[in-house]
This record gives structure tokens, sequence and C-alpha cells, in this order.
């Protein structure tokens, strides 16, 4: 897993909207949350997404974004995004590339480890956190880290 000080590594995917991202666009518009789950639909998964989700307002007023990335297709990220009223982007990692550079893949690459980046707008990560099971751990640790001076 990539720590606070690692450069986060640059990638480019299609969101649930099938809108072209790459790492520096997001960042220049100010520090980001980057979270993999393993997959839409999936019980942790939708309570991570809401968990975010409830607090989207909240990063947004600390200036903070949230982008959520895993395998699943844009259209089952559309799907996803439109059932639970996701407002944020949801990336497509077919090949499980930004995975594999977030160091977020399990045994023999098969689904992401559930892993949460905050990551500076210069690029650097500031936290990074893992919970498999609690998803409502990920929110807490990324609230935590904001709160803490710079």
């Amino acid at each position: 897993m990539l720590g606070p000080g690692d450069r986060a590594p640059p990638f480019r995917a299609r969101d649930q909207d099938g809108k072209d991202v790459a790492l520096t666009d997001l960042l220049a518009v100010g520090p980001l949350v980057l979270y993999f789950y393993p997959r839409d639909f999936t019980p942790v998964c939708t309570t991570e997404a809401c968990v975010f989700r409830d607090a989207y307002d909240e990063l947004l007023r600390q200036g903070v974004q949230v982008v959520g990335v895993s395998a699943d297709t844009e259209a089952s990220h559309r799907r996803f995004a439109d059932e639970h009223t996701i407002p944020f982007r949801l990336l497509s990692d077919p090949e499980r590339s930004i995975a594999r550079d977030y160091e977020a893949r399990q045994l023999f690459g098969l689904f992401p480890k559930r892993i949460t980046y905050v990551i500076g707008a210069d690029g650097v990560v500031r936290g990074a956190f893992h919970h498999e099971l609690s998803a409502e751990a990920h929110l807490a640790d990324v609230r935590a880290l904001l709160a803490e001076p710079r």
C-alpha cells in the first residue's frame, strides 16, 4: 500500500458518464479522496459509497473531492450511482491497472482491497487507510486526517 509522502501514480479512466478523467484533472481542482472498492451493488461496497455520499457536502466544503474506483464497467457504475444517488465520480478500472499502481490488489489480483487514499493537490499521498469490512472506518480516518493541523 502506498503511504504518506509517496507520489500518487498518474492514471486516466472513464467515469460512470463515459467521461475521460485523469489524476491531473482531478488534482487541478484540489485534494482528493480516492477510494478503491471490490464491486458495485455488494453490501459493504454499497455502504461505503453511501457513507461517502452522505459526507460528500461536508468534504466539498473542506475543498476535498471524492472518487471511487473499481473494475466494474461504466454502465454498472451508472446504475449504481443512479440507484444510490451517488454524487461523485466512479471510475472504471477493468484491467485493474489503477488498483495495481495504487497497490490495492488482493492475492492473484482478483479484486481490489478496500483502500482509501487522501491525496493532496500537489499529488502527494497524505493518508492511506485499509479496512476490508468497515466502510465507516474509511470516512472516520479521512475526517481525522483532515482535522490534523497542516
